[in-house]
């Protein structure tokens, strides 16, 4: 599939859906939120996350966290990476090198204790080819959507990328 039509035929076309690997648990939360001396009472006191979310919820800006697969897995054959969308535009178009430009994520649902997230990848587009200061290649945007167990959209994190030859 080198062909760039063959691969304009997949924008929109929603890929890659998974189920993470494990349930939002408190303990990443609570590491993460240590790492970085964050202290927000919303996420440690239990009386105030049911005053004001309802129950435990996990800080919105960890929903990757939920999703990222472990490198290693007992009986896994091959490494899982996450937005596999990125790395086949990168294989299929013959452009070796790529950098993300921008990410941009936008909250749902809140993401709770206990849940466990599913997500798929939507190509949005893909440019014509482009000279800039780094090479000659294409931008890409690309949509990770993810759910809840009940299918109730918790985020979209979106990536612009650019995948170049030097």
């Amino acid at each position: 599939m080198n062909n760039i039509s063959e691969l304009k035929e997949l924008i929109g076309v929603a890929q890659y859906r998974q189920q993470g690997e494990f349930d939002v648990e408190r303990g990443y939360i609570w590491t993460t939120l240590a790492s970085v001396e964050n202290g927000n009472p919303l996420y440690w006191d239990n009386e105030l996350a049911r005053e004001l979310a309802g129950g435990n919820i996990a800080p919105p800006t960890m929903l990757s966290v939920w999703f990222r697969p472990h490198y290693w897995a007992p009986g896994r054959v091959q490494q899982v990476l996450p937005l596999q969308v990125h790395f086949d535009l990168k294989e299929k178009l013959n452009l070796p090198e790529a950098v993300m430009t921008s990410n941009t994520m936008v909250f749902y649902e809140p993401v709770r204790i206990g849940d466990r997230l599913t997500t798929q990848q939507v190509l949005r587009s893909i440019s014509d080819e482009k000279q800039t200061k780094l090479g000659t290649g294409r931008f890409w945007d690309i949509d990770v959507e993810y759910e809840n167990q009940n299918r109730e959209l918790v985020g979209v994190e979106s990536y612009t990328g650019f995948g170049y030859r030097k």
